[in-house]
């Protein structure tokens, strides 16, 4: 079973492409796509997602530990689209060593690219069902003496409805003084940009609500390009150039670029591969993996090299 929790409208019984309440799925195996039938009441989707993240029982309460990541998509994505990297992302992320059962949050992007634009706008619409509906149910699951943790990983402009719903939440007291937290934040090809992931107020939620922070970035990755004129916004974006100098000390960047260049023909067959390769190598899951597992010093992770200063995958 896959499990999503979708805040796209429904049209005709089919997903839309426009803001709507937020149903939780379960999606079978054999399934390519998924709509609103397989919606399922939201207590049973947190009790099921519960249990498949339980990977033991903490030695002093006896009560259970384990892992849940949410994977947040970027624009341009077709529910196929979402489905088939949640899953590429459970593969890749169980083979690296990853213990724990892996979510995706569906907010309604467009599938084609010049609705970059309107996709943004459903991006801050949607961000906060983000954090209500997803984010603080599961941290409570993270008592003191529950040790399961909530993790997310975002890709392309997921790292924007990431950052638009910390900063949400932060805003309005109903749901911040729930008192919640994620462990680990993964963005993938973030589409924001750097410089406004500075130790300042525009990310300042982003980084107060986790415990660790790691930017993988790519210099080849066109689709952040500056000249790409299908995109919004000209400011180097962190997906391509990392994070700035002046970040949080909880910050960390490990550049791609070296590795994907060097590897770059194993994604031939993947469309976008320079932004989208992320989901399909198994070294960079799993780095990933490590980084989930949060026992490692992050410049110790074997996956990846220090090199004048600057952290690196290991080519």
């Amino acid at each position: 079973m896959d499990y999503i929790f979708c805040a796209r409208n429904v049209k005709g019984g089919e997903f839309g492409k426009t803001p709507g309440p937020t149903r939780f799925l379960e999606i079978h195996d054999d399934a390519t796509d998924y709509g609103p039938g397989q919606a399922i009441r939201p207590q049973v989707w947190f009790d099921r997602v519960a249990t498949l993240a339980q990977t033991g029982t903490h030695a002093a309460s006896g009560l259970p530990t384990g892992n849940v990541l949410i994977y947040i998509h970027g624009y341009n994505n077709s529910l196929t689209d979402v489905l088939k990297r949640l899953r590429a992302l459970r593969e890749g992320l169980e083979a690296g060593g990853y213990h724990g059962v892996i979510v995706a949050f569906d907010w309604p992007c467009g599938d084609e690219a010049l609705a970059y634009i309107e996709d943004r706008k459903d991006a801050r619409l949607t961000a906060m069902r983000l954090v209500s509906d997803g984010i603080v149910p599961l941290s409570r699951y993270m008592r003191p003496d529950c040790r399961i943790a909530v993790h997310v990983l975002a890709h392309s402009m997921g790292a924007f409805v990431l950052r638009e719903a910390m900063d949400y939440a932060d805003d309005h007291r109903d749901a911040a003084a729930r008192g919640w937290t994620v462990s680990q934040i993964l963005l993938c090809a973030g589409d924001i940009s750097a410089a406004s992931m500075e130790d300042g107020p525009t990310s300042a939620s982003l980084y107060l609500h986790c415990m660790r922070l790691t930017n993988y970035s790519n210099p080849f990755d066109a689709v952040l390009s500056i000249s790409n004129a299908k995109r919004l916004g000209i400011a180097p974006r962190v997906g391509r150039v990392g994070l700035p100098d002046d970040a949080p000390a909880k910050a960390v960047n490990v550049d791609c670029g070296p590795y994907y260049d060097e590897h770059r023909e194993d994604f031939a067959g993947i469309p976008n591969s320079d932004h989208s390769w992320y989901f399909f190598d198994p070294f960079l899951l799993r780095d990933a993996a490590l980084t989930l597992e949060g026992g490692i010093d992050h410049n110790s992770i074997p996956t990846r090299v220090m090199r004048n200063g600057r952290l690196y995958l290991r080519t």
